[in-house]
């Protein structure tokens, strides 16, 4: 990897962050970039690796996909299937995701944003479902994330008029977990993504999954699947290191290993 490359990674304690690295265009995502993130969304299901942590290098988040580069030679459904590949990756990883937003985020990068679990944006962010004005339809995602986190209606408006919205917009409608002023935006995501760290990770990641799974599920479905889930988490050291840090009033240092009896 060099600093030239699309999509930069690093992993520190536990923490994996991964920058697209195409700053010129806005972070404007071309074909070696989509085989950067599937590759670094890869890494992220590896055992050293607690937290995800997204974003863009030079000021901005991503422009979506590039279109200069034209259409290529590819069938489009081709390339789609391999953009869905990329999103699937990043929505069913175990570990906590974090987007880190500054400058524009519009398009399938917004959409990949949507696609954490966290987003933290910058006070000067802006955002974008630009597809109607390319002649193109919602992508990545977003008509499945969309209406979740904002309503059927909204969705529309945000699909159909293809506005550009501040982050207090975001913000307001829900798009955006945490705002923060332009210079507080990397310590609060460093503070953000330690705090992920430290936590249980077999239990934070069956707490994610059957979130994402039973959205669209019954009380049942969703009841039966805790209680398998949490019949998991006993079978983890982490339930008993938790157990006995309350009892002895410590801090708890998470393993995410199995107990054997």
């Amino acid at each position: 990897m060099t600093t030239d490359d699309p999509v930069l990674t690093s992993l520190d304690g536990g923490i994996l962050t991964v920058t697209i690295n195409r700053p010129r265009r806005k972070n404007a995502i071309d074909a070696a970039t989509w085989i950067g993130l599937r590759d670094a969304f890869g890494l992220a299901g590896g055992s050293d690796v607690r937290v995800l942590v997204l974003t863009g290098a030079g000021g901005d988040f991503s422009a979506g996909a590039d279109l200069s580069a034209g259409r290529g030679e590819d069938h489009p459904l081709r390339r789609m299937h391999e953009i869905n590949d990329v999103a699937l990756l990043l929505h069913e990883l175990s570990v906590p995701t974090i987007a880190k937003i500054s400058g524009v985020a519009v398009g399938a990068g917004w959409n990949m944003a949507l696609g954490c679990d966290l987003v933290v944006a910058a006070t000067t962010a802006r955002f974008s479902q630009i597809f109607a004005k390319r002649g193109l339809s919602l992508d990545f995602g977003g008509s499945w994330l969309l209406p979740k986190i904002v309503g059927l209606q909204q969705a529309k408006r945000l699909a159909l008029l293809a506005e550009i919205i501040d982050a207090p917009e975001a913000e307001r409608l829900g798009l955006v977990t945490y705002l923060v002023e332009p210079e507080e935006l990397d310590k609060f995501v460093d503070d953000l993504a330690q705090r992920l760290a430290v936590a249980p990770p077999v239990a934070v990641a069956q707490s994610k999954a059957l979130l994402n799974e039973n959205a669209d599920r019954t009380l049942r479905d969703a009841l039966a699947s805790e209680a398998r889930a949490q019949s998991v988490n006993f079978a983890t050291e982490d339930t008993r290191i938790a157990f006995r840090a309350f009892l002895d009033k410590t801090d708890a240092e998470y393993t995410g290993s199995w107990a054997v009896d």
